[in-house]
């Protein structure tokens, strides 16, 4: 017998060392020529290291998690044959995963181009026999990786690979034609990834979005607001049709109760410098609308809100959510709000998160409006029925605060004579 050293390969990355993540082999194992020995990890890679030779194992380098230099002994085999010991460093099994898209789960497979410093000769390989039934199934780590996350049990696969491992290829397979008690698919998977890199103003919004998510503790409160009134209210406005005044929709009014809920809590109309530690509280009441346009999202300002009746916000709404949306915005028309209402109209859902217009400290989400069964005290009527979902800057907005600033909203939504007296 000679004993023959099996040596860690060069990948082809610069790198001194990997990882030892996956033995396939116990010392005393008998390995047939080209069968996976183990694999090791590099900061771009897993790679598995096949076997020059049938033989029998006698040492192992380590442990899995140890580090191993690139060109160390990695296994030694008692082979057949007579001589002095032989070294080879093996070539590294033609399946690589890489790093990056391992913890994406989709593997991508290279073909390192090494070859062995020195193969000794050794026999033809023998036939693979078949893996026994409740044996563990032979992969790679990034196979098993990819098993996991797509669900799908390896014990299922018939493996292609060295005795009976499964490959990439197996996988792939497996999951286009889906198990043997699923109907294969229709047509072939599609594969493509579109890569959008993120610039302009699409770049602003992310940005001011991940400040605001970052720097700002939310509190979110959902209430129900019955506007079955404020809605025979409105579509009377717009049953007069006079063409000096705009066609109203809900944000007029919701805009006018938001000017009196801050009268009375002005804390709420106000930016909060963090860095400073200092809450800026305003008098004027700068709207921000929030707009979605093709080139995003978009938050052009009615200024002085509170200087303005219910048809002048209308038309102010109007004109600068056009402004936003053809681009004729002007800068100052899109900066300097103090508060924010934001609204998908009829896909605002049940409810919403919305997240904080940065420095603000409150920001009114509006929903759908429905039709749902009301208690009366007697029977179930139907009412037109909305939700407010309206953040708040926990730092300096406490819970009770905020619900009592949605509840002043409410009872002017849902008792809109309110909007225009005081009271």
């Amino acid at each position: 017998m000679t004993e023959r050293v099996v040596r860690l390969p060069d990948v082809g990355e610069g790198i001194a060392e990997a990882e030892l993540v996956e033995w396939q082999v116990q010392v005393g194992d008998l390995v047939r020529e080209d069968a996976v020995l183990g694999a090791v990890m590099t900061d771009k890679a897993t790679v598995e290291i096949p076997s020059p030779a049938e033989g029998r194992v006698v040492w192992l380098a380590g442990k899995v998690g140890d580090m191993l230099a690139i060109g160390s002994d990695f296994v030694r085999l008692d082979v057949d044959g007579k001589g002095e010991t032989s070294t080879t460093t093996a070539a590294p099994a033609v399946q690589t995963t890489s790093a990056p898209a391992q913890k994406a789960g989709h593997a991508a497979r290279a073909t390192p181009a090494i070859a062995p410093a020195h193969v000794a000769p050794s026999p033809q390989p023998l036939a693979t026999p078949a893996r026994r039934e409740g044996e563990r199934p032979l992969a790679a780590p990034a196979v098993r990786l990819r098993a996991r996350e797509a669900g799908v049990d390896l014990r299922q696969l018939h493996g292609s690979g060295p005795a009976g491992r499964i490959t990439h290829d197996d996988l792939d397979s497996y999951i286009a034609r889906g198990s043997d008690d699923a109907p294969a698919l229709r047509s072939r998977p599609k594969t493509a990834v579109t890569d959008t890199k993120v610039v302009g103003l699409r770049r602003k919004i992310a940005e001011r979005m991940s400040i605001a998510n970052a720097r700002i503790p939310h509190i979110t409160y959902v209430e129900e607001v019955d506007v079955t009134a404020l809605e025979d209210l409105r579509a009377k406005l717009n049953e007069q049709k006079r063409t000096d005044r705009p066609k109203l929709t809900l944000l007029p009014f919701l805009m006018q109760a938001i000017v009196r809920a801050v009268a009375a809590q002005p804390e709420l109309n106000a930016h909060f410098d963090d860095e400073a530690g200092i809450v800026h509280q305003h008098a004027a009441v700068h709207m921000g609308i929030a707009t979605q346009t093709g080139a995003g999202l978009m938050v052009p300002v009615v200024r002085h809100t509170e200087a303005r009746d219910l048809f002048d916000c209308a038309a102010e709404v109007i004109r600068v959510t056009e402004a936003a949306r053809n681009g004729t915005a002007t800068r100052d028309e899109l900066i300097g709000s103090t508060i924010t209402i934001t609204s998908l109209g009829a896909l605002g859902g049940l409810a919403t998160t919305p997240i904080i217009n940065h420095p603000e400290v409150a920001i009114v989400g509006v929903n759908r409006i429905t039709i749902r069964p009301h208690w009366d005290g007697a029977g179930f009527v139907p009412r037109k029925m909305m939700n407010l979902s309206s953040s708040f800057d926990h730092r300096v907005i406490d819970g009770f605060n905020a619900a009592l600033f949605v509840q002043r909203i409410k009872t002017q939504l849902e008792t809109p004579a309110m909007i225009f007296i005081d009271v």
